[in-house]
């Protein structure tokens, strides 16, 4: 996946494209009202978690899954709720889209995206414990993808 893990950088974009470009399939869903807004809400919080989850990054954000060799082991902010609070905010963002959208197809991908962030997080989990010795006690208190849940 290469040495810092760019293909998996790459694969992300492609899936983020299909994502973009994915046509709405079939007709409106039931009470699509609803299902609008709470995409929409949803779109925002996956929003403003991306962000609050790069700030919390600072100098340590890389867009590939190795860690910076001069990086450090952030656990507060967002990511003392999650160890991937990046990938859950685009997981959510995704899913907001999806229902914001009615797109059936947006909303397969949304769990291809599920899959994907939770195969490449486990891959960065592997170089983090390399790097940083304290990843270990932190793994085993906060949640890979899912606040409290998974």
């Amino acid at each position: 996946m290469g040495r810092r893990g760019e293909l998996w950088v790459a694969a992300q974009g492609v899936l983020l494209l299909l994502f973009a470009l994915a046509p709405r399939i079939g007709s409106p869903w039931p009470a699509h009202d609803i299902f609008r807004l709470v995409g929409w809400v949803l779109a925002g919080i996956g929003s403003l978690l991306l962000v609050w989850s790069a700030l919390n990054l600072g100098h340590s954000l890389t867009p590939l899954p190795r860690p910076l060799p001069d990086g450090e082991l952030v656990t507060s902010g967002a990511y003392g709720f999650v160890r991937h609070p990046i990938y859950c905010a685009v997981i959510i963002g995704t899913l907001g889209l999806s229902l914001a959208t009615e797109n059936w197809l947006r909303l397969a991908l949304t769990g291809v995206f599920f899959v994907f962030f939770d195969m490449k997080a486990s891959q960065e989990e592997r170089w983090l414990q390399e790097q940083y010795p304290a990843y270990m006690a932190y793994k085993s208190h906060v949640k890979k993808l899912i606040p409290w849940i998974y």
